[in-house]
């Protein structure tokens, strides 16, 4: 159960009474009536502003609307105390054992606590990393991929049925670079030299290597002398193969399993393109034009020639798109709108698109074509994630795919494990960059996130061993009495767990999962202090073998925040601990 959800409803009801009376106007609009918690705990459990955003449409004082609703509040039986803060804020407090039921619903529920149907089961699909398949995925790719993962768990959590998809580029000019790259390696490991000068404008880098090794096992001495149209198809498909696999194991090493990965190359041989644009064209939103080039702006598809253009302007862009290019190939952005329809025609109609940051120019064209073709039943959403800065000891580590020495995201992981690479991608919002610094995030302080909150959780399991050494088994805490817990340290935490549900939708609905690794952070500080507590003050104290009913209620106390900790720990995949090296 969600309290916020349950006292927000309660305010609405109290509001539409008040329309039923007349004391409001029947017609006015309560979408953007709130219910938060205070800052300071000192002005109650939840507050409301619901007098402020309603008083000037309802041509009322907001302290007078204030004290109306005040008036309806105090009449709540599980409400105990109401007050009016600054203008008209709207502060109260509820029952603290409304508080303590909810101890005993996390330990009913387990990890489960938080579960909603918020979604009722709405397809949508997630489109994320979708790196370019012509290497191994480098670090900064990690983000992007943690980042998907994590709104795809949080959708999935709140009753969304969510497809995980990985759209591969294997239809541009970069996969015969690639191939010209792999082609080299192939005749190192049939042992012809090739100079370093063979390799300028294509992929030096080392991981082509054994794939050389695997093209020359596969076809021998075939295509040493041949042609480049003869052997340029076999290479390309072999080596985009050997891509795939690795980027499908870097993937899964940061606990990533895809649902679905689309060809970029299948889109456009199996006549998609063509179908998308006859759509448009039919609704009169394909033309041929000449473009003028934006004043102020540089923009890379501009051609002063008749072209084939998208009529992108008419649905919020800022300037109508190419469809093709001068060669009279299609444009990335023609196999994109096919991409996006074919997403559509699969039953989705809500899309979204994690994109890295140098995508963010690419937002407004594909948010236009989506409406056009789908003729605005569907629409996409597009989060850019911005840069790491990958740091060792505070020093700037440098990347460069075509120099080979860029960082692989495999060996980020091997350095400081897949849990912490996790959370630390998931610690601020997806557009502020992040440091990531190797040495910091494997330091053992209250500084390190991943640390404090693991730490938390072990904690907890060792209080919880030491309780069963001495009691023995704990069972599930049916019969304990969580009335006793009085102490306000004790349901400060309680009305923290009690947040969970609400955080959840809160970061499903905002697409942020850094509020989830926040708000992990703050129960693990404030479980923290309760033990921190206990060892000034031996009233407080979790264990009291004198006062045994107590200190099983403690025991479940101990308990819910294991539970909560390790719910929003398995949300992201990443493992839980019981115990710290």
């Amino acid at each position: 159960m969600n309290l916020f959800t349950v006292f927000h409803e309660k305010i609405l009801q109290t509001l539409k009474s008040l329309q039923e009376t007349g004391a409001l106007p029947k017609d006015l609009s309560l979408q953007k009536v709130t219910i938060e918690s205070p800052k300071d705990p000192r002005f109650g459990d939840f507050s409301t502003n619901a007098a402020m955003v309603l008083a000037s449409p309802a041509g009322q004082k907001p302290r007078d609307l204030a004290n109306l609703i005040m008036g309806c509040l105090t009449e709540l039986p599980e409400v105990t105390e109401v007050s009016i803060a600054g203008p008209g804020f709207i502060n109260f407090s509820i029952n603290p054992d409304l508080w303590r039921q909810q101890i005993s619903l996390i330990l009913k529920q387990g990890c489960d606590y938080g579960n909603s149907d918020l979604g009722h089961g709405m397809p949508i699909n997630i489109e994320y990393v979708s790196a370019n398949p012509t290497g191994p995925m480098h670090a900064g790719h990690g983000r992007n991929a943690v980042f998907g993962d994590a709104i795809a768990a949080l959708l999935q959590k709140t009753g969304y049925q969510v497809t995980r998809e990985y759209y591969i580029n294997d239809a541009g000019n970069q996969t015969e670079i690639l191939a010209r790259s792999a082609y080299l390696r192939y005749l190192q490991a049939l042992g012809h030299p090739v100079t370093e000068t063979r390799f300028e404008g294509l992929y030096p880098s080392d991981y082509l290597v054994q794939t050389g090794v695997d093209l020359a096992t596969q076809f021998g001495d075939r295509f040493v002398d041949a042609e480049e149209s003869v052997w340029m198809e076999s290479i390309r498909r072999f080596t985009l193969d050997a891509m795939m696999q690795m980027i499908r194991s870097d993937l899964a090493k940061i606990g990533i399993i895809m649902d679905v990965y689309t060809s970029e190359e299948a889109i456009v041989a199996g006549g998609a393109i063509e179908e998308a644009l006859e759509t448009l064209k039919a609704k009169g939103d394909i033309y041929e034009g000449i473009l003028e080039k934006p004043k102020g702006h540089d923009v890379d598809d501009w051609e002063p020639r008749p072209q084939t253009l998208f009529r992108a302007t008419t649905y919020g862009d800022d300037v109508d798109r190419p469809l093709k290019k001068s060669n009279d190939s299609w444009t990335y952005f023609a196999s994109d709108i096919a991409y996006h329809y074919d997403k559509f025609k699969r039953g989705f109609k809500i899309l979204i698109d994690v994109l890295g940051a140098d995508h963010g120019g690419y937002i407004k064209r594909i948010q236009a074509a989506t409406g056009a073709i789908t003729a605005g039943e569907a629409t996409v959403e597009v989060k850019v994630c911005q840069l790491v800065n990958f740091l060792e000891n505070g020093l700037p580590v440098k990347m460069s795919k075509r120099a080979g020495t860029f960082i692989k995201l495999s060996d980020v992981v091997d350095k400081v494990g897949k849990d912490v690479t996790r959370f630390i991608m998931l610690t601020r919002r997806q557009d502020m960059m992040i440091d990531f610094d190797f040495i910091k995030v494997l330091e053992q302080s209250k500084d390190n996130p991943v640390f404090y909150v693991q730490y938390a959780h072990a904690r907890a399991h060792s209080v919880l061993r030491h309780g069963q050494n001495l009691f023995g088994n704990l069972g599930n805490f049916e019969n304990i009495n969580i009335d006793l817990l009085n102490d306000e340290n004790e349901l400060a935490v309680m009305k923290l767990l009690a947040q969970w549900p609400r955080q959840i939708e809160a970061a499903a609905l905002n697409r942020e999962p850094h509020r989830i690794t926040n708000y992990l952070y703050d129960v693990a500080a404030a479980f923290h202090g309760l033990w921190n507590k206990g060892k000034d003050n031996v009233d407080l104290r979790f264990i009291d073998q004198e006062k045994p009913d107590l200190t099983m209620a403690r025991f479940a106390l101990v308990k819910a925040v294991a539970i909560v900790i390790a719910s929003g720990l398995n949300l992201f995949s990443i493992t839980p601990l019981e115990e710290m090296r």
